[in-house]
């Protein structure tokens, strides 16, 4: 059988796999190693799929994402979100929209803490969604926010997709994280006047809110509830754009930072948070390397069957414009990201994706941090939508899955016009690189 068409049937096979609830990681590996196995021999493609997994999956920077993890799971015990809403309530004082408000810009800034969109709204879900509710806001508007406002944390550094793109593509980590700061300033400015039109414009959804008048000493006073925010983010920014830490350097001394401040915090109640937070943290990196070193079995497959070529040759041959086909594969994402999370969906089309974009001469860390901030719209999309069902598992218990669905879709349109931004104004994203 032609090889091109061994590889075809791979991916169909691929496909029906995942289609049935096989982890994608095993997916990939299983699919890979067969399909390379019917073209070169098991004992060859046993052999090229164990010596990739490994070279792959020992690299030194991957460290940086079990650390990431562990920083926002370890931030999130030490009550860092909830300081940080509770300060941004007195700073955003009378303003219409206030508490809505100041959830966004929490979950920017706790984005600083936590490379995970889903701990992210998991834990503004519980600190400011009631709160919300309490004061007027729609319930479908008050979680609909914190489900979808979580993606900004994955946008700012640290950010755990970014070290996964990194490794797949040797691309700089650090390039890759600070990146993402102009699209997660976007994202969240874009998100806070939707909030200040509704509070104006739909009360029916924002009732207007009796919100005390907050003096300059106030506000004074809650500063020191944003120092491990800042700290943290001079750490991870001011080290690695100022080459005094490699990324994971800085994201060892930041989760250092995260520890100490969790044990000055609970005292002797710290010790569950710490021992939950590394048993979490090993689980979902188990998750993620596993996804990984399937992905890299599979694009070894794809370059022996000759599809990585024939896909390349056949879109260079389009001569497609580029701002076609950022949004060709815009849309692609889209439609991906209702049916599987952002790591898989990186996973499995990057190795595809990164040659083509160097031999049509797109700039790789412009694309790179855009295909992030494409894929991560998939976290609220149905059916799959992993941080709306994260969101509902921590909702009150009249919210029901519906209820979150309904209220994040309108941020999904937010997301969505942040796309031709990001593509005409590629500075946003490469203004500090």
């Amino acid at each position: 059988m032609d090889p091109i068409t061994i590889g075809i049937l791979g991916v169909v096979v691929l496909l029906v796999i995942i289609a049935l609830g096989v982890h994608v990681g095993v997916a990939l590996g299983v699919v890979g190693v067969g399909g390379m196995a019917l073209l070169m021999g098991f004992d060859n493609a046993f052999n090229l799929a164990t010596s990739s997994m490994y070279f792959n999956n020992a690299n030194y920077a991957l460290v940086t994402l079990p650390l990431f993890i562990l920083m926002g799971l370890w931030g999130a015990a030490g009550g860092i979100s909830k300081r940080l809403y509770d300060g941004l309530l007195v700073w955003t004082g009378k303003m219409r929209g206030s508490l809505g408000i100041a959830t966004i810009l929490g979950c920017a800034a706790f984005g600083a803490v936590c490379g995970s969109s889903i701990v992210t709204a998991a834990v503004f879900a519980k600190v400011s969604s009631p709160e919300m509710r309490r004061h007027g806001y729609d319930k479908r508007i008050a979680y609909g926010i914190t489900a979808s406002a979580g993606m900004i944390g994955m946008l700012i550094p640290p950010s755990i997709l970014a070290v996964i793109y990194g490794i797949l593509t040797g691309l700089s980590v650090g390039k890759l994280l600070l990146g993402g700061i102009g699209p997660g300033l976007l994202l969240t400015a874009l998100m806070c006047l939707n909030v200040y039109y509704l509070a104006r414009f739909r009360q029916d959804l924002i009732a207007p809110q009796e919100m005390p008048d907050y003096t300059i000493k106030d506000k004074l006073k809650t500063l020191p509830n944003f120092w491990p925010v800042i700290v943290t983010g001079v750490i991870i920014f001011g080290g690695i754009f100022g080459g005094i830490f490699s990324p994971t350097e800085a994201a060892a001394v930041a989760t250092v930072v995260i520890l100490i401040l969790l044990i000055v915090t609970m005292k002797r109640h710290c010790v569950p948070h710490i021992v939950s937070g590394i048993k979490e943290t090993a689980t979902t990196s188990a998750m993620i390397f596993l996804t990984m070193a399937g992905a890299c079995i599979f694009s070894r497959y794809l370059v022996v069957t000759g599809i990585s070529d024939a896909v390349v040759q056949l879109i260079i041959d389009a001569q497609l414009n580029n701002y076609v086909l950022l949004g060709i594969l815009a849309f692609v994402y889209l439609i991906l990201g209702a049916l599987m999370d952002s790591t898989s969906m990186l996973t499995i089309t990057i190795p595809i994706l990164h040659p083509i974009i160097e031999e049509l001469g797109i700039d790789p860390y412009f694309f790179a941090v855009f295909m992030i901030y494409a894929s991560q719209i998939g976290i609220i999309t149905p059916p799959f939508g992993l941080s709306v069902f994260t969101v509902k598992a921590v909702a009150e218990p009249d919210v029901s899955l519906e209820d979150v669905f309904a209220g994040s879709m309108r941020y999904f349109y937010i997301m969505v016009a942040g796309i031709p931004i990001l593509m005409f104004f590629p500075q946003i994203i490469t203004f500090l690189l």
